[in-house]
C-alpha cells in the first residue's frame, strides 16, 4: 500500500511540473501558425513513462491535459484536451512500450523516435479529422497547414525527447527509490 502511494505521489508531482512548465515556457515555433505552440509539458510525463510504464505514461498524459486544459490553456478547452491526450499518448505508449522492453541509452533513443514518428502520423489524421469539426473549418484548409503541422510535431517530440534523454537517468534514480 505504501509503495502505491509513493508512486501516485511521485507521479502527482510530475503533473505538476508538466503544467507548471506549459504555464512558464510555451511560444510558436511557425509564426504563420502561431495556434502551433511549443512547450516543454512532455518532458516529465516521458520521464515519467520512463520509470513507470507506458499505463503510467498514458495515465499522466490525461491527468496533465485536463488539468493544463482546464487552467492555464483554457482557450483552447475540449479541443486542445483532446488533441493533447492523442498526441502525447501516443508519444508515450510507442515510446514506453519500446523502452521497457530494453533500457539502454540506445533503445531510449530508439524508442523515443519511434514515438515522435507515430505521434507525427497519428496527429495527421487527428488534426484531417478533429480540427474540421471543433474549429469548423474545411479538411482542405487543414490540409493545406500539414507542413506546418507534421513539422511542428516533430519539432516539439523531438526537443521533449532529447531534453528527456538527457536528463532521465539523472531524475529515475530518485523517482525509483
Amino acid at each position: 500500500m505504501r509503495g502505491r502511494t509513493v508512486k501516485l505521489v511521485k507521479m502527482g508531482a510530475m503533473v505538476a511540473i508538466s503544467v507548471a512548465l506549459v504555464y512558464l515556457i510555451h511560444f510558436p515555433i511557425f509564426p504563420a501558425v502561431a495556434f502551433l505552440e511549443y512547450d516543454p509539458a512532455d518532458i516529465p510525463i516521458l520521464i515519467g513513462t520512463f520509470v513507470f510504464g507506458p499505463l503510467a505514461g498514458l495515465a499522466l498524459t490525461v491527468v496533465t491535459s485536463v488539468i493544463q486544459g482546464l487552467t492555464v490553456s483554457s482557450g483552447s478547452g475540449l479541443y486542445g484536451i483532446l488533441m493533447h491526450v492523442i498526441a502525447t499518448g501516443v508519444l508515450v505508449i510507442v515510446s514506453g512500450a519500446i523502452y521497457r522492453h530494453k533500457k539502454t541509452k540506445v533503445m531510449a533513443v530508439v524508442s523515443l523516435l519511434c514515438g515522435m514518428a507515430a505521434m507525427a502520423v497519428v496527429m495527421m489524421g487527428a488534426n484531417m479529422v478533429i480540427t474540421p469539426l471543433f474549429m469548423g473549418v474545411p479538411a482542405e484548409a487543414v490540409w493545406s497547414l500539414m507542413p506546418f503541422i507534421v513539422g511542428f510535431n516533430v519539432i516539439k517530440a523531438g526537443i521533449n525527447g532529447g531534453i528527456t534523454f538527457i536528463l532521465y537517468k539523472r531524475i529515475a534514480n530518485f523517482l525509483r527509490r
